[in-house]
């Protein structure tokens, strides 16, 4: 076979060897699995024997084979054995156990209502639930060994040949082998203007013209074609399509240039045509919804509790320092525009910075020593309640900072390219970034960078439970901070 290959394109090629079948690999963890369950389920009978066991051996058996057959179903409706979670490193370990136990229970609903659960010995019947359990899921982390070490070697990639040895295809060859996974083997380019482009690209070697990647296709030689032509060639492009179309392999449509610079954008369709989704509007839709419900009722009841504490701090900042109780400064909010974000003072009223042109430092001068105290321990945030009410914030999202506030010298916006991203939602009193330590003097641009990537994390991966999971770590992260001054 490498010799027709060789006699096709003209030059030596190396041996890459034929991807093994994930439909194998799924069958092996689903064998597995069902193994497991049978034998813990065997061996606990004849440990556990309560009797004669040839007596009661088919009863007992019978229960075994039952589990199996339920337990085949309902592990591949808790999608146990997806692509992702037999192949990539996560562990399904929720799925797993919990398909487990729900035909576990699914077995003891039967037997009660057929009424033979007494026929069965309970202290089996238990064994052999965590027995199977502690077996399946020790089974998944052995194979999933195996399976990784397949993946290493190689065992898993298509091979892969690029049509078109342009800079489009040479580009997207040095992504895939920066960035590609387990399911990717570039063997070679293809190109149909042969002669035009060099010998080898990125370390990859051209195998030839559409002819020839036909006939390596025709000699089981490849696993896939990606065509990589530029979308201006639609004559050319169309004309290759139109020769591989009658291939048995999946053709790919590689994206243009413009594509390399959002790489993990997904597609969408308009009309009858896929464009790739740069942004989607953020908590839409029901999700906008459930949210300002939340924010609305919770900042309610909150100031409703809050008062006594409202009225103890304003007296504490009247007999401390002479001023105004609360102090508003301007701050870029949803869709970038400014609203004025209510605290408690904690500076002189003299020396406050409506601009924030100079960050608060530790011992700094300008705060009170009451403000101190607000500021270690965030009460000076709670009037952002008035806020959340008013429309102008939520209770979590990114914080809202100063018109000029500054990292390392520069301004947010000019230190973190997608800075402004965080402007797509209501600012928060509370977010991810501050429950996981990144908030207080940002004197660093590495600081800010970190917020972002928080903040842009809980915009991407919003809900409702994962608000009010921010929610209760907020008082525990709060108290005591040592960055905040």
């Amino acid at each position: 076979m490498d010799a027709v290959l060789s006699a096709l394109t003209g030059r030596q090629t190396r041996r890459v060897v034929r991807p093994i079948s994930r439909v194998a690999v799924d069958l092996v963890f689903r064998t597995s699995d069902l193994l497991i369950i049978g034998l813990v389920g065997l061996v606990l009978f004849f440990v556990r024997q309560p009797g004669d066991p040839g007596f009661y051996y088919p009863k007992y058996l019978g229960a075994i084979v039952v589990a199996m057959v339920v337990a085949t179903y309902l592990l591949h409706r808790f999608d146990v054995y997806r692509d992702d979670f037999l192949f990539a490193k996560r562990i399904p370990y929720g799925n797993l156990t919990t398909a487990w136990a729900v035909t576990f229970c699914v077995l003891l609903a039967a037997a009660f209502l057929i009424k033979i659960s007494d026929t069965y010995s309970r202290a089996w019947a238990l064994s052999w639930f965590v027995g199977s359990g502690v077996g399946l899921v020790l089974g998944r982390v052995a194979l999933r060994r195996w399976v990784s070490g397949l993946a290493v070697a190689g065992r898993f990639a298509n091979r892969t040949v690029i049509l078109g040895a342009g800079e489009q295809g040479r580009r997207l060859a040095s992504y895939l082998q920066r960035h590609g996974d387990a399911n990717t083997k570039i063997i070679g380019f293809a190109d149909d203007r042969a002669s035009r482009v060099p010998p080898e690209s990125e370390g990859i070697p051209l195998l030839g013209n559409v002819d020839t990647l036909i006939g390596m296709i025709r000699q089981d030689q490849v696993d896939q074609v990606i065509v990589a032509l530029p979308g201006t060639a639609d004559q050319r492009l169309r004309a290759v399509v139109r020769r591989l179309e009658p291939t048995p392999v999946p053709i790919r449509l590689a994206p243009d240039l413009a594509a390399f610079s959002f790489p993990d954008r997904g597609f969408t369709r308009v009309g009858r045509l896929s464009m790739m989704r740069l942004f989607d509007r953020p908590i839409s839709g029901w999700s906008f919804v459930l949210k300002t419900i939340e924010d609305r009722v919770l900042a309610g009841l909150l100031l409703i509790a809050l008062l006594p504490l409202f009225a103890v701090v304003a007296l504490a900042i009247k007999f401390d320092s002479p001023g105004p109780v609360f102090f508003r400064q301007k701050r870029y909010g949803f869709n970038n525009n400014l609203f004025d974000c209510w605290k408690f003072r904690t500076m002189h009223h003299h020396l406050s910075d409506a601009n924030a042109e100079v960050l608060t430092s530790r011992n700094d001068g300008r705060v009170t020593r009451v403000g101190r105290f607000l500021r270690k321990t965030s009460i000076d945030e709670l009037p952002q309640l008035i806020n959340v009410l008013r429309g102008d914030m939520s209770l979590v999202g990114p914080r809202p900072h100063a018109t000029s506030a500054k990292a390392g010298g520069h301004l947010y916006e000019d230190a973190v390219d997608a800075y402004a991203a965080r402007h797509r939602v209501k600012p928060g009193i509370t977010g991810w970034a501050q429950v996981n330590g990144w908030r207080g003097e940002t004197d660093t641009v590495e600081k800010i960078e970190r917020r972002v990537e928080h903040d842009l994390f809980y915009i991407e991966n919003w809900s409702l439970s994962f608000d009010l999971f921010i929610l209760l770590r907020t008082a525990f992260v709060f108290l005591g901070h040592r960055d905040v001054y």
